[in-house]
């Protein structure tokens, strides 16, 4: 809850890759490469090591990613996002969608929370901020703020009560939701769904009662799950980390980063910045109880923790540099590259030339942490409106879907509208036992499905093997094929991606 256990993907290029869609490397796409080594040289790199990082480019992030479609149809896809827990897919596709002009991407978000849906939108309404807002760091930095910590810096506070202003409006009046984020549609919401709507964005604005006491939440939870170790809790976080997570391709998480978040709850942050104000985008089970609201305080994840999803590989190599098992750089140093990288993109439609420069190398320095200080509620009428009409990419659609179509979206027989729809369809591990035997018949003949593992957990081996062969028991279940044969190799899975074609497909192949 609250994020996801994966990377963020590209996911029409996914489905490209999983298909073999033929593909064509565009100028713009030399460019980008040839910007890249001239970027390596003017970092003082020697000419072997300019040819190491031309020749270590990873597959699909430079070279594949800047494809565009050859025959140049017009491709559409429809893509189900279900239980995804976080906009992170839909940042990273929007970002390339400029490298596959003529193609379309019709986004269908599905979660069982609502205050879930109402994050989702203040995620995705950062990420396409107005540029006159934001300049690209403060942008990139707002939303690590948001996404991953829970206590905000007081400016990040300021703007999420703005912003809420803002979306409280937005979804109680379709013409400026349409006006200012047309890429947005939440016909797809019940009534009621949309009136939970309105109780998030509404508990996020200061008005005494709207009490989230996310510290004592926090720890609270942390002692339930440590019980008798919670004494000597630093050595269990270090377990956790340096004998599990490391182990499972997470050794992009630095020790004193994975300590501190584990301890309070805030997982990006920086010497200059000072946490104080509660991140209520985090709360679940909103309920108006006169002139207050009742929840269930804090109940996502304390374990694994937001770097996995932006904040564990970078397609500059430099990057993830590691002397004796010290990073040079953080996951939240790798999570702030990549944001730049995808924000840049959808606010410029070019290709993003990272300066290292810009980028600390805090991996194997002891920040001081300084303590969270207390706060007091700014005034509803001093804040500012953000207002301003959204970056359009206009190659993308998001469709938030009601909850009731966990159950109602695989019963193709009563609703007909989803059947054979979905070209691709993304499955959060915790929304997998949600899935029934005929959930192959809402995608379409030529589909890729990609089931998130619960490899990126503290859970047991034993545990995490047996979740990857229900995925692949399932998948057999559906009929459907392996992307790669996962038999011969012996490799860690955050993903399982298999396909479905049809007979007639194969025969004609």
């Amino acid at each position: 809850m609250f994020w996801g256990l994966s990377e963020a993907l590209d996911l029409y290029q996914e489905y490209c890759k999983a298909f073999k869609i033929e593909q064509t490397i565009t100028e713009e796409a030399q460019n980008q490469e040839n910007a890249n080594i001239n970027e390596d040289s003017l970092h003082t790199l020697d000419v072997e090591e300019a040819k190491q990082d031309e020749e270590g480019l990873p597959n699909g992030e430079q070279e594949d990613g800047a494809a565009d479609d050859a025959p140049s149809t017009g491709r559409t896809l429809n893509v189900l996002l279900f239980g995804a827990g976080d906009p992170r897919h839909v940042i990273k596709t929007m970002a390339k969608m400029y490298q596959h002009k003529g193609s379309r991407v019709n986004f269908y978000l599905l979660d069982g929370c609502i205050e879930i849906v109402a994050r989702n939108m203040l995620l995705l309404g950062i990420a396409l901020e107005n540029p006159g807002t934001y300049n690209l760091i403060r942008k990139v930095h707002l939303f690590m703020d948001v996404y991953g910590n829970t206590l905000l810096r007081p400016p990040t506070h300021q703007y999420l009560m703005g912003k809420s202003k803002t979306m409280l409006k937005m979804v109680t009046d379709d013409e400026l939701l349409h006006r200012l984020a047309p890429q947005l549609n939440i016909e797809g919401l019940r009534y009621r769904e949309r009136d939970g709507l309105e109780n998030a964005f509404n508990f996020l604005l200061p008005r005494e009662g709207y009490v989230f006491n996310v510290q004592e939440y926090w720890s609270e939870r942390v002692r339930r799950l440590l019980t008798t170790r919670y004494d000597y809790r630093e050595g269990a976080f270090d377990w956790d980390l340096n004998m599990v997570l490391k182990d499972r391709d997470a050794s992009q998480i630095c020790p004193q980063e994975y300590r501190y978040w584990r301890e309070t709850g805030i997982a990006f942050t920086y010497p200059e910045y000072e946490q104080c104000k509660p991140n209520k985008t985090l709360v679940t089970g909103l309920v108006r109880n006169g002139e207050k609201y009742l929840h269930r305080g804090y109940a996502g994840d304390i374990q694994t923790g937001p770097f996995c999803t932006f904040g564990l590989h970078t397609g500059d190599k430099q990057m993830m540099n590691s002397v004796h098992g010290d990073n040079d750089y953080r996951a939240t140093d790798i999570t702030e590259r990549n944001l730049l990288e995808y924000f840049h993109e959808l606010q410029t439609r070019t290709a993003y030339i990272h300066d290292r420069a810009i980028s600390r190398k805090y991996g194997s320095v002891k920040l001081l942490m300084g303590e969270r200080l207390s706060y007091d509620e700014c005034d509803l009428d001093g804040m500012r409106d953000y207002d301003k009409p959204w970056i359009n990419v206009e190659q993308c659609k998001v469709f938030f879907l009601s909850a009731d179509d966990i159950f109602t979206l695989q019963n193709v027989q009563a609703n007909e509208n989803w059947c054979n729809f979905f070209d691709l369809a993304f499955v959060g591990h915790n929304y997998f036992p949600f899935l029934k035997s005929n959930f192959a018949e809402v995608l379409r003949d030529k589909a890729l499905l990609i089931l998130e593992s619960k490899l990126l957990t503290v859970a047991r081996k034993e545990v995490v093997k047996e979740f990857e062969d229900k995925l692949k028991a399932y998948a057999k279940l559906l009929n459907l094929t392996p992307v790669i044969n996962y038999k011969v190799l012996n490799s860690k899975n955050r993903i399982l991606k298999f396909k479905k074609i049809s007979e007639k497909l194969q025969s004609n192949n």
